[in-house]
């Protein structure tokens, strides 16, 4: 048993239940709900709460939201989204990709505070406390700053104990750098989980993360380039190398963002053809071709499970 923080309060990993481990309520821009309104998904609000409430009817009972704030979190839309839907929402610190602007010069110790007291106290003059430290490198590498966001998450690992997350490049093996600035900071490996990692069918690569004690992340469904069932493929190799307890499967979907209609997925009339299934993508699809790879009932029934809530107790 172990509590972490979810947008409502305290909730026990035992209640965990069915949990997807990466995705998105809204994603946007920090300010535009508040600011202009009118730039977001009409019904945006409608949009999230329907999408919660399928989701929950169809056995989902936990999200962690990936969206820091320069993806545009904002912690009042989930936690009415959770009143909503009964659906337990866990929000993160931390940073994504864009640079630190305005903040020149910012030291790896002040993200520290602030990513701690995000946690401890609460955000944005909230008391609602993030339960899980994000950072991110992409297809560059670990760029200067992004280093500086890593060694804050890691050192506010240290003074919390919450569990991190890394956007990473798969392709690019950036995760091979991200691991080791964490094994510089000293942070036990089972405390990190490498994201996006079904973006390549490298099972080196991936067999080499594991074996250096880290959860995968194989969280984009359907996900780009590479293929749905090519994704599903390397779960089941991964699966029958005995990886089950520590692979969290998710879709990195977002349920309403911002509109950009020269966005290739900025309508929801496009999005809808890449992903008719919104959080239910894995239950309906998935599932099925893992069940005719032979995976059993048994383990299919244990994935969304078994990993996150080891995950969050540390196992």
């Amino acid at each position: 048993m172990t509590i972490i923080n979810s947008v409502l309060g305290p909730v026990d990993t035992a209640n965990l239940g069915t949990t997807l481990m990466h995705e998105h309520i809204m994603t946007s821009t920090i300010g535009i709900p508040q600011n202009y309104p009118e730039v977001l998904e009409r019904g945006y609000m409608r949009h999230i709460v329907d999408g919660l409430k399928q989701a929950r009817a169809g056995g989902i009972d936990t999200v962690v939201d990936a969206t820091t704030l320069d993806l545009g979190r904002d912690v009042n839309i989930l936690a009415k989204a959770s009143h909503l839907t009964g659906m337990n929402i866990i929000t993160c610190t931390g940073w994504w990709l864009e640079k630190i602007r305005f903040l020149p010069g910012v030291s790896i110790d002040n993200l520290t505070r602030g990513f701690v007291r995000e946690i401890k106290e609460g955000i944005a003059g909230t008391d609602i406390k993030a339960g899980i430290l994000k950072g991110a490198s992409d297809m560059a590498g670990v760029l200067p700053e992004e280093e500086k966001v890593l060694r804050a998450v890691a050192q506010a690992h240290h003074e919390t104990g919450i569990p991190i997350m890394l956007h990473s490049y798969a392709p690019g093996q950036v995760g091979r750098q991200q691991i080791a600035i964490m094994k510089e900071e000293s942070i036990p490996l089972g405390r990190v989980k490498i994201d996006h990692s079904n973006d390549t069918t490298d099972l080196e690569y991936l067999f080499w993360m594991l074996d250096q004690g880290c959860y995968l992340g194989l969280d984009r469904y359907p996900g780009t380039g590479t293929s749905p069932l090519a994704r599903t493929k390397t779960l089941k190799a991964l699966i029958d190398a005995g990886y089950k307890d520590r692979l969290c499967i998710s879709h990195d979907w977002s349920l309403a963002r911002h509109v950009d209609k020269n966005s290739h997925i900025g309508t929801r009339q496009i999005r809808g053809k890449m992903n008719p299934y919104d959080y239910l993508y894995i239950n309906t699809v998935v599932f099925p071709q893992l069940r005719e790879m032979g995976v059993s009932d048994t383990i299919i029934s244990r994935l969304l499970i078994d990993a996150p809530r080891n995950f969050f107790e540390g196992v």
